[in-house]
């Protein structure tokens, strides 16, 4: 086992208990009487998250897009990114989640194994032999166990309001 294996096993322990989030995978549905049905979003099983990362009883995923499951209504958008976020709501809601339900699209299994020399690169790395994560796009690399840390203790005690 790896240190980063090692490190996300520690963590699921700390996080039994405490609320997980639904994963989603696109589904187009056969066509019915050769008419086109719409593609929704069905449950894909449920995983802590964890910033950019979704932590599962035996995997770790990078995080894609999050939705709000909800009913398809017309509405005017002023933006086609809004109408986008909208349609893929309303697939989530078609797929079986319930209203309201956090939904998690698009996610990718990552391989801790795989993560091995200072030149790897990608959302999870080693960097001067530290497990580390890059918790954005443009950020640096931050310390695997520390970013751990943090989440869990924000999903523990979330900030109010949140």
């Amino acid at each position: 086992m790896t240190e980063i294996e090692t490190l996300l096993a520690d963590a699921r322990g700390r996080l039994a208990g405490l609320p997980r989030e639904a994963l989603g995978d696109w589904r187009t549905p056969r066509r019915v009487l050769g008419l086109a049905r719409a593609p929704r979003i069905v449950p894909a099983g449920s995983a802590w998250h964890l910033g950019v990362l979704l932590l599962t009883d035996d995997a770790v995923l990078a995080t894609g897009e999050i939705v709000r499951a909800r009913q398809e209504m017309r509405r005017g958008f002023t933006a086609e990114s809004q109408r986008r976020r909208a349609a893929t709501a309303a697939a989530a809601f078609r797929g079986g989640f319930a209203e309201g339900t956090t939904v998690h699209v698009g996610w990718t299994v990552l391989d801790p194994a795989q993560v091995t020399g200072e030149a790897s690169s990608g959302l999870l790395a080693l960097r001067d032999g530290v497990p580390a994560v890059r918790w954005s796009a443009g950020g640096g690399y931050q310390p695997l166990g520390a970013y751990l840390d943090e989440r869990i203790a924000l999903l523990r005690t979330p900030p109010a309001g949140a």
